[in-house]
């Protein structure tokens, strides 16, 4: 196969990461941008303090910006297993979108294709385990909704990028909310007291994208559980 064309586009916002700093996650974002040129420009803008290592046009076009053994800027305020340094232990990927404030649509083909391949290449790179394949909204439930429920993280699990709970898994009972919250928190989720709801819909629009309400229902508790079960197996 012929290797991915990526296109050069550097951007001046990454420091070095920490000594001995390993990269364990693959954060994927939409841009949130009325268009492509926009996000590059802001990526690329030393005023605008963020970035990420490659950003994805919708036609499939990929750009490099921070070279992957350099921290960048994309993750912001974040955490996600007890850790809130995300941006020193992850590789940052845009996907052109205008987000749920400009227009969110679904994700075109060519634009998935080329995501598959990039991610798949990160992750031949990297040993990034595949329950640490997130989005943004993952470690940033407070906040941030990207890359959202159009997003097909079920397509990129059956890639070999993440997971995906491969049974609906429907419980008889909601558990206990304490139960979700160590759930949640046994999975990675941070953020659970300071705002449970929004680590519900942030799972739902990862896990459960058919119905993000922020409720913790029977499937939406059993597609945890399955997810937890398989975290042991890949342990």
């Amino acid at each position: 196969m012929a290797a991915m064309e990526i296109h050069q586009r550097p951007s001046p916002n990454h420091d070095a990461r920490p000594d001995g700093q390993a990269v364990d996650i693959l954060l994927l974002h939409y841009t949130g941008m009325q268009s492509a040129e926009a996000a590059l420009e802001r990526m690329c803008d030393p005023a605008a303090k963020v970035s990420a290592h490659y950003c994805v046009e919708e036609d499939g076009r990929v750009w490099r910006l921070v070279a992957e053994e350099r921290r960048a800027w994309h993750a912001g305020r974040a955490l996600w297993a007890g850790a809130d340094d995300i941006n020193a232990r992850s590789i940052g990927v845009e996907i052109v979108n205008p987000g749920h404030e400009f227009g969110y649509r679904p994700f075109p083909e060519p634009q998935m294709a080329a995501v598959i391949e990039l991610c798949q290449g990160v992750l031949a790179r990297h040993p990034i385990p595949p329950a640490r394949v997130l989005g943004h909204s993952d470690v940033a439930p407070l906040r941030k909704e990207d890359p959202g429920e159009l997003f097909d993280w079920a397509g990129l699990a059956g890639q070999g990028i993440g997971v995906w709970p491969q049974s609906a898994g429907i419980l008889s009972e909601v558990p206990p909310e304490a139960e979700v919250k160590a759930q949640l928190a046994r999975y990675g989720y941070g953020y659970l007291e300071e705002d449970f709801g929004a680590v519900v819909r942030a799972f739902q629009r990862h896990f459960r994208p058919e119905a993000v309400t922020g409720e913790v229902d029977v499937e939406t508790a059993g597609r945890l559980a399955t997810l937890l079960a398989r975290l042991e197996s890949l342990s």
